[in-house]
C-alpha cells in the first residue's frame, strides 16, 4: 500500500430508521463516504469486485467469510490485546474485569473470531476511575495512527497471536444492571460503562457517575441491607458505592445529592426493589 493508493469503496451496514419518523438515515461511516465521494456498499460480497488490493476493516461485527478473504485480504483493527478479549465487547470487558491496560491490535483477518497474527500492537492504560466514551475516544486516535503507520508501506510478516485466548461477550442489559449484593468496587465498573441503571420506587434510575468506597459509617452497626441509602452512599454487598451524578427517568442529569433532597428515601426503602 503506498502513498498513491485510495480507497475504492467503503462496505458499511443498510440504512435504518431513527426515532419514530420514516425516513432511512445513513450509518455515519456511510455518510462521510459520501461527503468524500467514495463509493458505498452495505454487502461485504461488493469487496471483491472493487479492484482494491488491500481491505482494512473496524467495528464491521460479523465474520467476513472465507471466499471474500481468498479474493481480498484484510487487516482488523480490534480494541483489545489479543488474545484477550476477542469478540463483540473488548472494551467494555476490559474495564468490567479490572484491567489496567488495553491495547490496539492491526491483525490479519481470518473468517473466524479474532485469531489472526498480529502485524502490530500498541499498548493503551486505562486510566483510575476511566468511563467507557473517553477510554474508546483514545484507542480511537492510537488505533487510527497504528493503521496510517502500517499502511505507508509493504506490510511486515505477522506474528502469531500468543497467549490463553478470553472472549468479550457482547454487552446485554443485565450486564448494566446494579445489583447491591456485588462489592462496590465491580459496580463502580459497572457505572464506567455509561449506561448503568437502578430502579427507585418502581421507575428506571441511571447511574451517570460513582465512586467505591467503604461501608456508610453506622451502616454495619445498622446491618442495613444492599441497596439502602446512606445519603449518597449505597450498601453493596462489599462496602459502599458513592453516587454523584444520576438521572431519573424521565428527567435530566442531576446531582446525586440534589436527587436524594427531592427523593427523601423512607426508613427500609432500597434502590433496585421493584
Amino acid at each position: 500500500m503506498g502513498a498513491g493508493h485510495y480507497v475504492r469503496l467503503v462496505v458499511t451496514r443498510p440504512d435504518r430508521r431513527r426515532g419514530r419518523g420514516a425516513d432511512l438515515n445513513p450509518s455515519p461511516v456511510k455518510a462521510e463516504a459520501q461527503l468524500l465521494g467514495i463509493p458505498v456498499a452495505h454487502s461485504i460480497e461488493a469487496a471483491v469486485d472493487a479492484g482494491a488490493e488491500l481491505g482494512v476493516v473496524v467495528a464491521y461485527g460479523r465474520i467476513v467469510p472465507q471466499r471474500v478473504l481468498e479474493h481480498l485480504p484484510m487487516v482488523n483493527l480490534h480494541f483489545s490485546l489479543l488474545p484477550r478479549w476477542r469478540g463483540a465487547a473488548p472494551v467494555e470487558r476490559a474495564i468490567l474485569a479490572g484491567d489496567d491496560v488495553t491495547g490496539v491490535c492491526a491483525m490479519a483477518l481470518e473468517a473466524t473470531l479474532d485469531t489472526g497474527p498480529l502485524y502490530a500492537v500498541e499498548r493503551v492504560p486505562i486510566g483510575p476511575g476511566e468511563h467507557l466514551g473517553p477510554l474508546r475516544d483514545r484507542l480511537v486516535h492510537a488505533g487510527s495512527r497504528l493503521l496510517v503507520d502500517l499502511l505507508s508501506g509493504d506490510l511486515p510478516v505477522p506474528r502469531p497471536q500468543r497467549g490463553e485466548p478470553v472472549y468479550a461477550d457482547k454487552i446485554d442489559p443485565a450486564d448494566l444492571e446494579l445489583r447491591w449484593a456485588r462489592p462496590a468496587v465491580e459496580l463502580e465498573r459497572v457505572v464506567r460503562l455509561d449506561r448503568a441503571f437502578t430502579t427507585w420506587r418502581g421507575r428506571r434510575l441511571r447511574v451517570l457517575e460513582a465512586e467505591a468506597g467503604v461501608t456508610p459509617a453506622g451502616a454495619a452497626a445498622r446491618v442495613l441491607r444492599p441497596g439502602a441509602l446512606v445519603g449518597v452512599v449505597v450498601v453493596a454487598g462489599e462496602g459502599g458505592l458513592r453516587l454523584q451524578r444520576v438521572q431519573p427517568e424521565g428527567r435530566t442529569p442531576m446531582a446525586a445529592a440534589t436527587w436524594i433532597r427531592g427523593a427523601r428515601p423512607g426508613e427500609g426503602e432500597r434502590l433496585g426493589d421493584r
